[in-house]
């Protein structure tokens, strides 16, 4: 038996109504796979921020640092700008556990029609590999004379050698194991110093990957052509303001955003990386029981993948894929099911597996 110990993070919201799906799924599956969790929960959240002045506490990142892995709900509540949720939760996690690379897997699934009139199941099955701790999204900057007709504010991106080269290399070595493809986002025509220096460093990393066939792309031209022909991407890797777009983007050509899930990285394994789906919180519906936890099974699925039990992870997908094809889906995607008829669907199909491709 291996065992696991996961901190959980419920949040806000529908955070904490995906989570207890995700985890008796992958109980339901460990146990086929002897695989034993344990968890351990966390009340780090908006509701924690109104009450006590902070996201986490001040030993927050020491609490969770031994832990294996990290399992996130959503982050986000009405009253509570959204800069305060993401520099006091998620950005310390994301940079003080060197979680560089964000993943987020796109599919047209069966039972989740994409906008696309040519894009069918199975059409779009590509990753979006996002530099995930520097580049665009950094805390160099400042402003002055606020109020004043001369304010300005100056806000600095930051592309280090190895930033860039890591989260390249992890990118080309993924796609050697998918379809030798690799697409990179850059804006190098009309950003004069970092983007060139992304594309050098690309081109470094590409000649050390022969078998790889290597695009660069300039972002307004692949932004309109992953929706004109999604199909023709693999693996496309963009800095964290790229990938960021890029990924909620092809999300929505594969049909929805709120079934999709992210990992945060750090492929060593020298500290503990964090998955979540990207749905947000959902104000609007919680505590109705109309959360879809496909996201945050999803999410599960590739820590268990991350965590080195890829043929638990093939299973838990088949399962809460094959519901969806089954015509079992929450009101999100056009369903009548709710979060607990769609959960026990697809925990129903873990002793039977669907014939689903996961």
């Amino acid at each position: 038996m291996t065992s696991y110990r996961i901190a959980l993070i419920p949040g806000d919201g529908i955070g904490a109504e995906v989570l207890p799906p995700a985890q008796a799924l992958l109980d339901a599956v460990g146990r086929r796979h002897g695989i034993q969790f344990t968890y351990d929960s966390f009340d780090w959240s908006c509701q924690r921020y109104v009450a006590e002045g902070a996201m986490m506490p001040a030993d927050g990142l020491q609490q969770i640092r031994h832990h294996d892995s990290v399992l996130l709900g959503a982050v986000g509540w009405p009253g509570v700008p959204d800069h305060v949720s993401l520099w006091g939760l998620l950005i310390p996690i994301r940079r003080s556990f060197q979680q560089y690379v964000n993943l987020r897997p796109i599919r047209v699934l069966d039972g989740v029609p994409s906008p696309l009139r040519n894009a069918g199941t199975g059409d779009v099955d590509l990753v979006v590999v996002r530099e995930n701790v520097e580049g665009e999204y950094s805390e160099i900057g400042g402003r002055l004379g606020r109020g004043t007709e001369d304010e300005l504010a100056v806000q600095e991106a930051v592309f280090t050698r190895k930033g860039v080269t890591r989260v390249v290399e992890y990118a080309y070595a993924l796609a050697e194991s998918r379809g030798n493809h690799v697409t990179s986002a850059t804006k190098s025509n009309g950003i004069v110093h970092t983007m060139p220096f992304w594309d050098e460093l690309v081109a470094e990393v590409a000649q050390q990957h022969p078998s790889v066939r290597s695009d660069k792309e300039h972002i307004d031209a692949l932004a309109a052509k992953l929706v004109l022909a999604p199909e023709r991407f693999d693996v496309i890797v963009g800095s964290n303001l790229f990938g960021d777009i890029l990924s909620d983007l092809a999300a929505a050509v594969a049909g929805s955003i709120g079934v999709a899930p992210a990992a945060n990285l750090n492929p060593e394994r020298e500290f503990p990386s964090m998955f979540e789906p990207v749905h947000g919180s959902a104000p609007d519906i919680a505590g109705q029981g109309k959360a879809n936890p496909l996201g945050a099974m999803w999410s599960a699925a590739m820590m268990l993948d991350h965590l080195g039990h890829p043929e638990a992870s093939a299973e838990l997908l088949a399962a809460a894929f094959g519901a969806l094809a089954d015509g079992i889906s929450t009101a999100d995607l056009g369903g009548s099911a709710d979060t607990a008829g769609y959960t026990r669907a697809v925990l129903d199909r873990v002793s039977a597996p669907a014939t689903v491709n996961a």
